[in-house]
């Protein structure tokens, strides 16, 4: 299987000292890391066990739509 492509949203939060990432096709999947680098493989990682919690529990997976426009 290729690496998935989900969009990522990584930003800086002052209150958690910390990069956030959350990915919006995946409810609920985010990650943080105190560096950008630690909070995207940390993001990675989370993908990966959503995915994998997801066919678990005979959930479908989204499909990856590339970019997102909210703004």
């Amino acid at each position: 299987m290729t690496e998935p492509r989900y969009e990522m949203i990584i930003f800086w939060s002052d209150e958690d000292e910390a990069f956030v990432v959350e990915v919006p096709e995946l409810p609920g999947c985010a990650a943080d890391g105190t560096t950008y680098e630690e909070a995207v493989a940390n993001a990675k990682v989370i993908i990966a066990e959503w995915i994998e919690t997801a066919c678990e529990l005979g959930r479908p997976i989204p499909e990856p739509r590339g970019r997102l426009m909210f703004a």
